[in-house]
């Protein structure tokens, strides 16, 4: 990195979109990869109500519903959120290393950006879904700008796995409040009915969601819900933003590091990172399933908490077992023929990502197709993989003709001032 007087002497450039030529393969091969992981986490939530998919296994299921309900659990759930936040984390260390080289200033340009992220997550969960990610990377990039712009390199993964691991150390210190307030019978009786209160609230957003984008709901409905939705998550955000806030961290490091953008000059990292994530994350994750397979909201003793411990750290582990894996297979040709078909979904993961929820509101909800609920579980990954390879498919034919995808485009015109050209 630059110092001082290197970046005074260096003349200014304006910032640019990121072309064609400058992109590193890896990022958009697990862009893409993390599209896929996402879809199939999110597809339970287009199909049914989004809280109902909030809690581990469904008990009411059986046979091969089941087992792929578990599957999804296990191998897939929390895991490429965080791989997408990852990336996140290392696309603002891309754009800060590349405003530095430029000798522009960054602070202000990516405020921009995340300006217009956050009104596109707000149209995307008030209008069309309510698990929108969008607006809450925003919301927490802003934060990443605001605490950790300056935090040295070495020191970005440290804070990362703390940031991560709040939420978890939080849910601690709540369970022991909650065994110390049932010493009493009284404390008892009264958390109980504090539980059981809350769970009755739960149970009714669920109800209200089922309604409103089901058969009997309309589109007015489905928008009323949407922003009570948009209020519940917001008041959730302590209990899980830390979360993608400790990825982004982990993934600036990577990219600040090296290991991404010289993935080859940091193999036996990425080896490392491949054993240890497999090795350590599908026990703690087996563990967590085995104490809680479905997760109990508003139960709150150790054994509930330990196990969503369990969870975050095996989700961590996975996913950067997954991140390493396909890192490693990029290296040979082989595998990096086959893997480069994932790249132009990457490189428009933003359009993509919208578009799934386009398609599976449309597809789903009472006001479109009307199949809410009629999916079984069983064959939601089926249809998961046809949806995808269609959007890779779209994806290399737009590429081919433009050089961003139409979101990415309004998105880098919005950031930048300036209209990037379109065509190829």
């Amino acid at each position: 990195m630059s110092d001082s007087n290197t970046a005074v002497s260096l003349p200014e450039r304006p910032l640019a979109p990121v072309t064609g030529g400058e992109r590193v393969e890896a990022l958009d091969v697990l862009r893409g990869f993390a599209l896929l992981g996402i879809l199939l986490m999110n597809i339970e939530a287009f199909v049914g109500p989004l809280n109902a998919a909030l809690s581990g296994l469904d008990p009411a299921l059986t046979g091969a519903d089941a087992w792929v309900d578990g599957s999804i659990y296990l191998l897939v759930q929390g895991k490429f959120y965080t791989l997408f936040s990852l990336l996140f984390g290392a696309g603002f260390a891309v754009m800060m290393e590349r405003a530095e080289v430029s000798g522009r200033g960054f602070g202000g340009l990516y405020l921009r950006r995340l300006t217009v992220l956050a009104a596109l997550g707000m149209i995307h969960m008030v209008l069309i879904w309510s698990g929108d990610i969008l607006f809450t990377y925003a919301l927490l990039g802003a934060l990443m700008l605001l605490l950790f712009r300056r935090t040295p390199i070495a020191r970005l993964p440290t804070w990362g796995v703390v940031v991560y691991l709040l939420p978890s150390l939080f849910m601690f210190a709540i369970a022991g409040m909650v065994f110390l307030g049932r010493l009493t019978p009284e404390g008892a009786a009264e958390i109980d009915k504090a539980f059981a209160g809350e769970a009755e609230k739960w149970q009714a957003i669920i109800d209200a969601q089922r309604h409103a984008v089901g058969p009997e709901g309309s589109f007015a409905e489905a928008t009323a819900q949407r922003w009570a939705d948009f209020q519940q998550i917001l008041g959730y955000l302590p209990f899980w933003g830390p979360t993608i806030l400790g990825m982004f961290l982990i993934g600036a490091w990577f990219w600040r590091s090296g290991a991404l953008s010289d993935s080859r000059g940091h193999e036996m990292l990425w080896r490392r990172l491949r054993f240890w994530g497999f090795v350590l994350g599908l026990p703690l994750l087996a563990l967590a399933f085995r104490l809680t397979p479905t997760l109990e909201l508003f139960r709150l003793d150790f054994v509930t908490v330990s196990a969503g411990l369990f969870v975050a750290l095996g989700n961590l582990a996975l996913c950067l077992a997954y991140a390493a894996t396909l890192v490693l297979a990029l290296h040979g040709p082989v595998w990096r023929d086959r893997l480069s078909i994932l790249a132009p979904a990457g490189r428009m993961a933003l359009t993509n990502y919208l578009l799934q929820s386009l398609v599976c509101v449309g597809i789903f909800y009472g006001y479109g197709l009307g199949y809410f609920e009629a999916l079984p579980r069983a064959w939601q990954p089926v249809f998961v993989l046809l949806l995808f390879a269609a959007q890779v498919l779209f994806s290399r034919w737009w590429l081919e003709r433009f050089r961003f995808g139409p979101v990415e485009w309004l998105w880098r015109w919005a950031t930048y001032g300036q209209r990037p050209p379109m065509r190829a």
